[in-house]
């Protein structure tokens, strides 16, 4: 159980540590809430269905990328103004960084689900029906972002991190599908791999 507080310890430290100060409370709690959701979830199922510790690490890392988008907010990292400049991109592309994560993390709890859970027999369904429950998730997510927009006006701005560009919204979507098929390809037989060790392990 000690692998499992220290990613819980270390969550909490990063919420913290994101909250202090940030750009503006609002953003801040708009952009973390999903990492919440991330902690609540896993820990009201831990009994139930503990995930491989692969998975959880890598909530844990996306959950970290949520954290410096809301401190900042998606617009504004320094490090990507950085890239941005160097690079002479048009726009702070950190936001992509976030939604490719947003793509390939759900991948990863999908298709363990789908593993372990026994769900779906044949190997390129499984490929197939996880890529389309993680865009459908990045779908759904564009319509709470349009949401929350429309609410909270020039308040949910930030939130929402266009930054102009016309296309923000598609290529949202299609970062997060990239996401999860770069999920599928390169990390399915480590995922297996993980799956049949915990298998192993005491409960």
């Amino acid at each position: 159980m000690k692998k499992y507080y220290i990613l819980i310890i270390l969550f909490f430290a990063g919420l913290i540590v994101s909250g202090i100060n940030p750009h503006d409370y609002f953003t801040w709690l708009l952009e973390v809430f999903p990492a919440i959701i991330g902690l609540v979830a896993p820990a009201l199922t831990f009994k139930r269905f503990r995930f491989t510790m692969l998975t959880y690490t890598m909530i844990l890392v996306h959950s970290y990328i949520l954290f410096t988008g809301g401190h900042y907010t998606y617009a504004e990292v320094p490090l990507f103004d950085w890239i941005r400049d160097v690079f002479h991109q048009s726009r702070n592309n950190y936001d992509k960084v976030g939604h490719f994560t947003q793509g390939f993390v759900p991948a990863m709890i999908t298709r363990e689900i789908f593993v372990r859970g026994k769900v779906i027999q044949s190997k390129a369904w499984m490929a197939f029906l996880t890529i389309c429950v993680c865009t459908t998730i990045s779908v759904l997510y564009e319509f709470l972002e349009w949401g929350v927009s429309l609410l909270s006006g020039q308040s949910g701005d930030s939130f929402l991190g266009t930054q102009g560009y016309v296309w923000d919204t598609q290529s949202d979507m299609l970062y997060a599908m990239i996401g999860a098929i770069c999920m599928v390809i390169f990390l399915s037989k480590v995922q297996d791999k993980a799956i049949e060790r915990s298998k192993e392990l005491p409960a």
